[in-house]
């Protein structure tokens, strides 16, 4: 690689990544093996803590896919890596300053936010997002002023039936036990052994066919001891679409969906905590006495092949009440806009062409910026999906170096940015405060009797890591 190029010996390629979930690990772990690439990679995070979903959204019960963290690890330890956390891009540092600063930036922002139902009564008492329970449960420090008040419910309704809503749904419905060893946060096994929770309906607009969880996740709530799973044959039985559908086009999963489901509806009732699942229906408003939520209003959908062949819920005007205590929305995420970033508000993502981020949904390219994850493809797909989508970004990336020269940098200093947060009072955290802390809430965990022990405030966070960081 010539000299006078970004990336060769003489100038290294310098890359901010903005986000510490998987699909910025995945993006710095390609650009690190990229050969005959010269580069250093900061990472920025506005929590003080990394890797994202992982840590915030992943089940407590599944601690083996948190075990992923591992990987990030060891990319962590590559001396061309830096970590900042506890800065957050618009309040500590603007887009202009990264521009001022890196040669490429490479935007793994997720979707913080959340999809709105847009039907009357969803602002009422009791009903509350998905995302914003999984991150309560989870001890997120952004999802700890909410209140579930679990020991006045009986019924939940889980608007949604993707693997976020089954998580949602065992958490609610195993015995508090069984999460006694994980990371759960103290308050939420406070409130799940509280917790009067009868049954939790599972609500989706289509139909069984094209029920958006996957068999291994419905498999593990049957198989929980003192749940039963109530299936309605009635409810499983496929339209003619579907059948179609599920014979020439349906993924296996889908296949396996149905069987199991018909397999559940054969069985014998059982009594204890119940999962109850609806297809073919939609909210269309969410009921409510003194200001709090004591049912739903659903109607019933019909489906129909669209010009590709795949069913689409069409609403019949026949309309049912299921009455519960908590609305869950399992809806999905959605991007939440950066000053100085464009944002297509539309598709709730960072406008791009195959991670080349776009002046505007329909603009021309951004010179430097690119994005990965679900800022990129928006909430689709599993922790692993974004290993190949961050790749083809920094692929981009790495063919457009051949376009631009090596200009220089407004500062070149590796020391500037660290400087620039200081001057302006940023308490930033490295990667060796996060090990430190990372060491702190697992020695925590074994005094209790957990796999970790995580403390919910980001204050309190950061009040431990200074702590450490004067000990050492």
């Amino acid at each position: 690689m010539a000299q006078d190029l970004l990336g060769s010996g003489a100038r290294p390629l310098r890359v901010a990544v903005i986000g510490s979930g998987p699909s910025a690990f995945y993006a710095v772990e390609a650009l690190f093996k990229v050969e005959g690439l010269t580069c250093r990679c900061d990472m920025f995070e506005r929590l003080p803590t990394p890797f994202g979903l992982v840590r915030g959204g992943v089940a407590p019960d599944h601690q083996k896919i948190k075990g992923v963290a591992r990987i990030y690890d060891q990319i962590a330890q590559d001396p061309r890596y830096r970590f900042f956390g506890n800065v957050e891009i618009g309040r500590d540092l603007s887009v202009d300053d990264l521009r001022a600063a890196y040669d490429c930036r490479i935007w793994a922002i997720g979707n913080e936010g959340d999809r709105r139902l847009g039907i009357p009564g969803e602002d009422l008492v009791g009903v509350h997002s998905a995302t914003a329970f999984v991150g309560w449960y989870n001890g997120h420090p952004d999802h700890q002023r909410h209140r579930f008040d679990l020991d006045r419910v009986r019924r939940v309704a889980v608007i949604g039936n993707g693997n976020v809503a089954m998580d949602v749904a065992r958490i609610l419905l195993q015995e508090p036990s069984r999460l006694e060893s994980t990371d759960i946060s103290d308050e939420a096994l406070a409130a799940l052994r509280r917790s009067e929770v009868e049954e939790v309906v599972l609500i989706g607009r289509r139909g069984p066919a094209q029920a958006a969880f996957s068999p291994k996740e419905l498999k593990e709530i049957a198989d929980l001891d003192g749940v039963a799973v109530d299936v309605d044959a009635a409810e499983v039985e496929l339209d003619p679409a579907s059948a179609a559908w599920l014979e020439e086009a349906a993924p296996r999963s889908a296949q396996r969906n149905v069987a199991l489901l018909h397999e559940l509806a054969s069985a014998d009732p059982a009594s204890g905590r119940k999962l109850r699942t609806v297809f073919r229906a939609s909210p269309r408003s969410v009921l409510g006495e003194d200001g709090r939520v004591v049912g739903l209003e659903l109607e019933r959908n019909q489906l129909e092949a669209d010009a590709a062949g795949v069913p689409r819920p069409h609403g019949t005007g026949q309309t049912e009440r299921v009455d519960c205590d908590l609305v869950l929305a399992a809806i999905g995420y959605r991007g939440v806009p950066l000053p100085g970033l464009p944002f297509c508000e539309r598709r709730g993502i960072v406008p791009n062409d195959a991670g080349r981020v776009l002046e505007s949904p329909d603009g021309a390219v951004l010179p430097g910026d690119y994005v990965v994850g679900w800022a990129k493809r928006g909430p689709t797909g599993l922790i692993g999906n974004n290993s190949p989508d961050s790749k083809d970004t920094v692929a981009a990336l790495v063919d457009d170096l051949g376009q631009r020269t090596a200009a220089s940098l407004s500062d070149d200093d590796a020391s500037a940015v660290p400087a620039l947060l200081a001057t302006r009072g940023v308490d930033f955290v490295d990667y060796a405060d996060w090990q430190a802390y990372d060491g702190w809430e697992v020695a925590q965990g074994v005094h209790r009797g957990k796999v970790r022990h995580k403390l919910t405030d980001a204050g309190a966070i950061l009040a431990v890591m200074r702590q450490l960081r004067g000990s050492a």
